[in-house]
């Protein structure tokens, strides 16, 4: 059983630039066409991912969410398996097969879903072996606060505090359903929700890494000692959007450009007499813009809660400076040889500018 251990900021640091430069790279392939299909990027929740799984040892278990990259790389996963995985390469850890949504690795008892709210019940899968098997271990679940609308993840809930297991569910609050505010789609209070369920509550700020680590850490030693259940409600940033590319978040780039292009769509359909009035498309014109405002407010000033920004200032500049050369030409090299690997593709057609 793993003893309370103090919070280290520099061993934190280093976890975060790690999954960070992983996931950026992550990014950038599939910007450059070796990513099939979409990439949900994890980059704004290093923290929440950091600050949980300092804890973590062992047979303890993950399941995760389809932004499961940082969580793996922070555990102790290889990198170049993982990007080779990703590529759909396979010499992935998974043989090209898993995808990023569906991510597995067997020696860490971790596994990504990309149904929404499925990390839930496979983590309770998790729990009732560790509790009859491996004692004094736990399992933890990463989701969204849109899950927690999902019936299988109530069920899990319900499971847990019933039978007692040593399972944390990890819930990421960035207010966004895709492209819909959360509170549109959500009624009453998750916390509360939570609560009555019979879960212990714990609360932090995702950027804050070192909230993040103590929170968790009453939660895992809790149900490590075999008292139960617990629930630890995280907030976050999503500066990428919902995935690389995301409309709304390319707005916010190239904002002429991209209302040009949106306009160029739309002006066929309101000038149609089919689909309603004029009135009634103006009206849901009004609200597209209003929702798009909504979520550029949000999405532009996302460095305010950069969870490595903040991190950054808790060591020193020397220290800091260290560990960003040394990870970074660590994972430029491993980024660099997945590349080679997978060699050129005509499969997937590369996004932007990028060649």
């Amino acid at each position: 059983m793993a003893k309370r251990q103090a919070f280290d900021p520099i061993h934190a640091y280093r976890t975060m630039v790690r999954i960070r430069l992983v996931e950026e790279a992550l990014v950038r392939a599939w910007a450059d066409g070796f990513v099939p299909g979409e990439y949900h990027s994890g980059i704004g929740e290093e923290g929440i991912n950091a600050g949980v799984i300092m804890h973590l040892a062992g047979n303890d278990a993950m399941a995760l969410d389809h932004r499961g990259t940082g969580p793996l790389v922070a555990r102790g996963t290889d990198p170049l398996g993982l990007m080779l995985e990703v590529m759909g390469s396979e010499e992935g850890m998974n043989a090209g097969r898993a995808g990023h949504m569906h991510l597995m690795d067997p020696n860490l008892h971790a596994a990504a879903d990309g149904i929404v709210g499925s990390s839930a019940p496979l983590a309770v899968g998790h729990a009732v072996a560790l509790q009859r098997l491996h004692r004094g271990h736990v399992a933890v679940a990463f989701h969204g606060e849109a899950a927690m609308n999902q019936g299988m993840l109530m069920e899990a809930y319900n499971l847990a505090v019933a039978w007692k297991l040593p399972v944390v569910f990890v819930c990421k609050d960035n207010r966004w359903s895709i492209t819909t505010n959360s509170a549109e789609v959500t009624g009453g209070d998750l916390i509360e929700r939570s609560r009555s369920f019979g879960l212990v509550v714990e609360q932090a700020r995702g950027e804050r890494v070192a909230e993040v680590y103590d929170a968790a850490g009453k939660l895992i030693r809790r149900a490590r000692k075999g008292r139960g259940p617990g629930f630890l409600y995280v907030t976050c940033h999503r500066p990428g959007g919902h995935f690389e590319g995301d409309p709304i978040v390319e707005v916010t780039k190239h904002p002429f450009e991209q209302s040009a292009e949106l306009l160029r769509e739309l002006r066929p359909h309101l000038q149609s007499r089919a689909g309603g009035s004029r009135r009634e498309k103006t009206r849901g014109l009004r609200e597209l813009v209003s929702r798009s405002r909504r979520a550029m407010r949000d999405w532009s000033g996302g460095h305010r809660k950069d969870p490595l920004r903040r991190a950054r200032k808790a060591i020193p500049e020397p220290t800091a400076l260290q560990i960003e050369a040394s990870e970074g030409e660590a994972i430029d090299s491993v980024a660099v040889e997945a590349r080679e690997r997978v060699g050129p593709r005509q499969a997937f057609a590369p996004r932007g500018e990028h060649t």
